[in-house]
Formats: structure tokens, C-alpha cells, sequence
């Protein structure tokens, strides 16, 4: 058996998934309750805005061209459509403008995997609003540690972890949301094992949709795995950490297969979810932070800046360089473009990268002038870390400087609620009337005594 691989007689997985079906209802009475909550908002802010999208609309008027029964509410429009379109439509959106959460060290961005999933079997079965959250909270923690345990180097490689580990967490927390026992779950997940996937191609020049699409159809996977195996369809039940599984064909080197139950149940992954503050890769957040500490320390014209250099790990210069992006995508993947931004305009304000943002000279301008280099301290943190240290250079040899290890929306340095509230008050603007807005903030806080998600789905498919 290859290096690397589990070889005791208990798969880890296995192991996990067990601990996860037994977590007491309790759980959601105080920090892990709260956090479910919180994630479930955010993504959903994500998702009404990444609906409006090109990308969006695409894949929405796709599928309500298919005749459906479905129960599961379509973000931003008001008809529903079959759970698995649903998720496939809505994990696309939430993962549609850079804005979605993370699970730092894990490289995953869970919540627009997870959720809709989730959310989309709970309306199709009438589960309850505490069904949902332990849901979420388990999808959460699956992709976390596959994240973990699939190690560093199969991301450097091109494979994108969100594609790779999100059809397994999706359909954990589908499974959980349905009440399917063990060996169900894990013969959906052996179904889902061979989805997973999703190439790095996006970061350069023309980066394309697709990207967007690997959360969406990471949580179609995970619906649809589900809704299979309930029909009597089988998958392999060590998929993951087994011979030919996941982490042997797919993890580097560096895979760790026992980060799948390293410490469970000690603590967990939602409660240590980095909700994003600027729309654009986590490993960029650090340097866009940086430029909006300097603005708010020395005031300056974009005009006034000779020279940006920006000192970070090696993995951020060598895949987060492109100098010219020219679209949407890869202008959110580049660290020259994100700093123009950062000092031209408002760092966390989705419309620097939209169609006229990319034509805005004062931002190439500066983007043009910024410098990337490796720095020892910075990439020693990484990937536990998406450290960066930027110094500007104005005219009239001054100069400003500003490290980063931890940017705002971190574990570290986390968003409160209210926070959370008004990043998802801002992005459902374009989508929903205020009166709809505050409807679904209600139900959402509602939902742990909640018998179904009926209130909830009313709001989301209320008409825009």
C-alpha cells in the first residue's frame, strides 16, 4: 500500500463520520450553534449577490429551463427547482465573486460547498432547522480536515482543493440533513470521491467561469450522491483514505491522512471559519489589508505612489502574480491588480472587479507599478498563514510600511455578527427589497426551533 495511505483495519473517515452523527443536540446552544448561524448568513449573501452574476444567470436560466418537482429554493429567483440543480446553481453563486468563506491551512472555502447542499435537502424533506445546522456544522468539519489531510502540495501542483474536498463535505451534511446512517453516508461518499476535481487553470490571464462552478458542483455532487445511494446505488466504501482513494490519488506528498481524526470533537472548524472581508483570494486579503491600514494612517492620491512592493510567501508570488488580468477572475488572483484596487478605491467594495472596474486606468496604473518578492518570514507561516508585508513608495522619497500576518475576517482578527449582517444586507441589496432582507435575517435566527425551513425558503423565493 502506498505511502501514506491508512493501513490500520478502521478507516479515519469512518471514524469521523460516526462522531459526527452522534453530536448531541446541545452542540447548538452555544458557540457551534452561533457559528452555524453565522456561516449559513454569510453564504447566503454570497449567493443573492453571485445570482446577478453572468456566471449566475447562466447557470439559473439552465435550470429553471428543467421541468421539476423540486422543492429547493433557486437564490434569487422566485420559483423552486430539484434539490441537486439547486445546489449546483446556488454553491456556483455563493462561490461566485470571491466574496465566500474559508478554512485557512485547509485551503478550502466550505460554505459554498456545504450549504447549499444542505439547505436544498432540507427544504426537499422538511427537515428541521436544528437538521439543517448540525448538517452545516458536520459538512464544515469534513471539509476541513479532508482539506488538511490531503496537504499542501496537490493545491501548488493546480488541483483545486474546493473542488477536490467539497463533494465529500457536501455529502456529509446532505447525508446528516437526511438522517442516512453510516454506511450510507459512506457509500455516497465513495460515490462522490470519483467528482472530485478541479484544475487551477483559472488563475491566469483569462481565467473564464469555471472556477465559480467547482463549489457548485461540489454540492450537486453531494445531493445527488445522497438522493443515489437512498435508491440503492453503491459506492466504495474507503473512497477516501483507502487504496486508490482520494488522498493516495490525489494528495502530494505532504498528504496526512490522520488529520481526518486528529483531536476530534476538541474543538471545530466553524468556529474557526475566516469570513472574507475583501472580494477577491484569501492570499491576497493580507495585502489589501495592509494598503487600507496606510490609507488610514497618511492620506495620499494614487497619483502620489511611485512603486508598491509587496514581500509574501512563494506560493502567492508564483500563483498570484499575473501583472495584466482581464477578467473578473484572474483580476481577483492577482496581487498587482488587488493593490491597485486596495489604493485606488474601497478594498472591499465587489465592484472594483466588475466590468468597468477592470477598465479603470488610475487602478493599472498603480497595479503596473507593483513589485512581488519572495520573503523567507512570510512563506515560513505559510500555508497556517497568508502573510504579506507592503511597502509604498511616494514621491518625494517617502515611503509607508505595513505587515499583515492575519488580515481582518481571521480566526485572528474575526467579523462580528454584526459585521456578518451588514456584509449580507449589502450583497442581497441588488437582489431583494430591504422588508425581504430582514425577513430572511429573521428566519435564519430563527432556525434552530424551527420545525422546517419554511419561513426561511419563503423569504428566499419571495419575488426581487
Amino acid at each position: 500500500m502506498s505511502k501514506g495511505v491508512n493501513q490500520s483495519s478502521v478507516s479515519g473517515m469512518r471514524v469521523m463520520v460516526e462522531h459526527l452523527l452522534q453530536l448531541p443536540a446541545r452542540v447548538l446552544e452555544g458557540r457551534l450553534g452561533e457559528c452555524a448561524t453565522l456561516a449559513l448568513l454569510d453564504t447566503m449573501g454570497c449567493g443573492l449577490y453571485g445570482s446577478q452574476q453572468p456566471w449566475g444567470k447562466i447557470l439559473s436560466d439552465q435550470i429553471r429551463e428543467e421541468a421539476s418537482q423540486g422543492k429547493a429554493s433557486l437564490w434569487g429567483a422566485a420559483c423552486c427547482v430539484a434539490p441537486s440543480r439547486a445546489a449546483l446553481a446556488n454553491g456556483t453563486a455563493s462561490h461566485g465573486f470571491e466574496l465566500d468563506d474559508i478554512i485557512q491551512g485547509a485551503l478550502v472555502h466550505p460554505g459554498a460547498c456545504v450549504i447549499p447542499a444542505a439547505l436544498a435537502v432540507a427544504e426537499q424533506s422538511g427537515a428541521s432547522g436544528e437538521r439543517l445546522l448540525r448538517g452545516i456544522i458536520a459538512g464544515y468539519e469534513v471539509m476541513s480536515r479532508v482539506g488538511w489531510a490531503l496537504g499542501a502540495e496537490h493545491n501548488t501542483r493546480g488541483y483545486h482543493t474546493t473542488g477536490v474536498a467539497g463533494p465529500i463535505a457536501a455529502t456529509v451534511a446532505a447525508g446528516l440533513v437526511l438522517q442516512m446512517d453510516v454506511e450510507s453516508i459512506l457509500s455516497a461518499i465513495g460515490v462522490a470521491c470519483s467528482s472530485a476535481g478541479g484544475i487551477k487553470a483559472f488563475t491566469q490571464g483569462t481565467g473564464g467561469m469555471v472556477k465559480r462552478m467547482h463549489a457548485g458542483r461540489a454540492a450537486e455532487t453531494g445531493v445527488l450522491s445522497c438522493q443515489l445511494v437512498q435508491r440503492g446505488f453503491t459506492g466504495p466504501l474507503s473512497a477516501v483514505d483507502g487504496h486508490f482513494g482520494l488522498l493516495e490519488v490525489i494528495g502530494g506528498a505532504d498528504r496526512n491522512p490522520s488529520a481526518l481524526t486528529a483531536d476530534l470533537g476538541r474543538d471545530y472548524a466553524i468556529e474557526k471559519v475566516w469570513v472574507k472581508a475583501y472580494p477577491c483570494c484569501g492570499l491576497i486579503h493580507s495585502v489589501s489589508h495592509a494598503i487600507e491600514s496606510i490609507k488610514k494612517q497618511t492620506a495620499f492620491a494614487p497619483e502620489d505612489i511611485e512603486k508598491i512592493i509587496v514581500s509574501t510567501s512563494q506560493r502567492a508570488v508564483e500563483h498570484n502574480g499575473e501583472p495584466n488580468p482581464q477578467e473578473a477572475m484572474s483580476a481577483q488572483y492577482s496581487i498587482p491588480y488587488c493593490a491597485g484596487v486596495a489604493a485606488v478605491k474601497n478594498p472591499r467594495d465587489p465592484a472594483g472587479f466588475d466590468a468597468e472596474g477592470l477598465k479603470d486606468p488610475r487602478v493599472r496604473r498603480v497595479a503596473a507599478l507593483t513589485q512581488l518578492q519572495i520573503d523567507e518570514k512570510m512563506d515560513a507561516l505559510y500555508p497556517a498563514h497568508f502573510a504579506a508585508r507592503v511597502e509604498i513608495q511616494f514621491t518625494q522619497a517617502r515611503q509607508m510600511q505595513c505587515t499583515v500576518i492575519d488580515p481582518h475576517g481571521t480566526a485572528a482578527d474575526a467579523c462580528d455578527r454584526a459585521e456578518i449582517e451588514a456584509k449580507f444586507r449589502l450583497l442581497a441589496k441588488p437582489v431583494q427589497s430591504a422588508p425581504r432582507i430582514e425577513q430572511m435575517l429573521l428566519a435564519v435566527s430563527q432556525l434552530q426551533g424551527c420545525p422546517n425551513t419554511a419561513d426561511l425558503s419563503a423569504a428566499l423565493q419571495a419575488s426581487t
